[in-house]
C-alpha cells in the first residue's frame, strides 16, 4: 500500500477534517437511502413465501 500523506513534516490534517466531515454528512443519507430500499426487499419476501406455498400445495396434491 503506498503512502499517499506524502513526505514527513508535511501532512495536512486539515485534509483529513474534510474529508470525515464529508463521511459525516453523507452518513445519514445513506440511512434514508436503506430505509427507502425496503419496498423492493418486502416484494421479494412475499414472492418467495407465496412460492414457497404453491410448491407446497402442488407437493400436498401430489401425495394425495
Amino acid at each position: 500500500m503506498a503512502n499517499t500523506q506524502g513526505p514527513q513534516g508535511n501532512h495536512d490534517p486539515a485534509g483529513s477534517t474534510q474529508m470525515f466531515r464529508a463521511f459525516v454528512d453523507e452518513a445519514p443519507q445513506g440511512r434514508q437511502a436503506a430505509a427507502s430500499g425496503g419496498g423492493p426487499r418486502i416484494g421479494l419476501i412475499v414472492g418467495v413465501v407465496v412460492a414457497v406455498a404453491v410448491v407446497a400445495a402442488v407437493a400436498w396434491l401430489a401425495l394425495k
